[in-house]
Parts: structure tokens; C-alpha cells; sequence
């Protein structure tokens, strides 16, 4: 898995720079403000499945799969309920990462 960099924009904006998916999965911060952006360039939809760690009443949670539309670019907020607990971070997988392009952002706040 690789540890996607997170970029925080200032003031006067960012061009924001993508990273290919990784076939193993990707791992990235958690937290308020954070988005992971899916830019799919691939002439099929993908689905990015992010890990949900943790149960209730010992009921694993779901994870959470969006489907990201063949030319599409997503925007996913990635909260701290998916801060895997031993690694402080998201786990990221891919059904596929064929022209499939990734980066973290965070608000400045």
C-alpha cells in the first residue's frame, strides 16, 4: 500500500497533483476536511472501497464503495471513522486501476 501525500491548499489555491491508484491499495489521512479525489480516465466506472475498522454490538461495520463513473473525478470525504486504529490512517482499495488517479487534500482551517 502506498501513503498517499496529503496537500492543503493556502489562500490563493493549489493546483492539485494526482498519483496512479496502487493495485495493492493506498492508505491516507483521516480527519475533518479531508477529501480523497478519484479522477477515473478509464473508459469503464471503478469502485473505491474505503475500509470502515471497528464493530457495534459485535457487528462489523460495512465499508464504504462509491462507484466512480468512466471520465468521472469524485470527491470523497474521508472522516476519522475510517482511522484504522493501528495505523492512524485509511485503507484505500481499488477494484481496478486502470487510468485510475489519486490525491488527498485538506482544507486549511
Amino acid at each position: 500500500m502506498a501513503a498517499l501525500p496529503t496537500q492543503v491548499p493556502p489562500l490563493a489555491g493549489l493546483e492539485i497533483s494526482f498519483d496512479a491508484a496502487a493495485g495493492g491499495g493506498d492508505t491516507c489521512v483521516t480527519g475533518a476536511g479531508v477529501l480523497l479525489l478519484v479522477r477515473n480516465g478509464d473508459a469503464s466506472s471503478h469502485t473505491v472501497t474505503l475500509a470502515t475498522p471497528g464493530t457495534v454490538n459485535g457487528l462489523a461495520i460495512a465499508d464504504r464503495a462509491v462507484t466512480v463513473s468512466a471520465g468521472a473525478t469524485e470527491a470523497i470525504p474521508v472522516t476519522s471513522d475510517y482511522r484504522d486504529p493501528s495505523t492512524g490512517r485509511a485503507s484505500i482499495t481499488y477494484d481496478g486501476v486502470t487510468s485510475v488517479d489519486v490525491a488527498v487534500v485538506r482544507a486549511a482551517v
